[in-house]
């Protein structure tokens, strides 16, 4: 629980938390999935240039196109790891690079469900009898933009967290997790795994 409440309070203003919040409150449960349609996409998929350039890394999590510090700072180091790992660039930093590019990430919150405060309050009034779900978008887009100004690439995916509550069915197409935190990461590894790989594959990126 330690875990949940210190993510809720980062993740505060999104609708899958006002939710979730208030329906633990009422009811004390409340299950998380990450959507299937989007998978982790392994390393080994990405096309890599020989000569890999530098890279800064500009990270910067949004919510409903809102800048939030707080949660960019809990995912930062996950990003620019992920960013590392890919070795589409030989150096990664978050400062500017001698002789290299600059890599804007961005990854933005948005509610796909209407009203969800109302449908988690609605299910604590019936102690859970009365299911609820909602779900949340989350947009990456990823830019790329070489030393010399002469490539700009820019690529983007999509993604969800789903959160049921009381006697809901679970989501069809999502794997169940413990937490909203393991949500959330598990959902920014897989959505900026899939911008990776699509940046890697487009000639503009690495011409053939």
């Amino acid at each position: 629980m330690s875990t949940f409440i210190d993510f809720v309070s980062i993740l505060r203003r999104s609708s899958i938390v006002a939710f979730a919040g208030l329906s633990i409150a009422l009811t004390g449960c409340a299950n998380f999935y990450v959507d299937s349609a989007t998978k982790e996409v392994p390393v080994s998929s990405y096309r890599k240039p020989e000569s890999p350039p530098p890279v800064q890394v500009l990270f910067e999590f949004q919510t409903k196109g809102v800048p939030n510090a707080a949660v960019t700072s809990h995912l930062k180091a996950q990003v620019i790891q992920k960013v590392r790992d890919s070795g589409l660039f030989s150096r990664v930093e978050e400062g500017p690079v001698q002789g290299g590019g600059l890599l804007s990430v961005k990854l933005n919150n948005v509610p796909l469900t209407d009203d969800a405060f109302s449908k988690g309050f609605v299910t604590g009034l019936t102690f859970g009898l009365a299911g609820s779900k909602v779900s949340d978008g989350y947009i990456c887009t990823v830019s790329y933009l070489d030393d010399g100004q002469s490539v700009s690439v820019t690529k983007s995916a999509r993604h969800a967290i789903h959160t049921t509550l009381g006697l809901a069915a679970s989501p069809g197409d999502a794997v169940k997790v413990a937490s909203i935190d393991e949500a959330v990461i598990k959902m920014t590894s897989q959505i900026l795994s899939t911008v990776l790989n699509d940046l890697s594959q487009d000639p503009a990126f690495l011409p053939q």
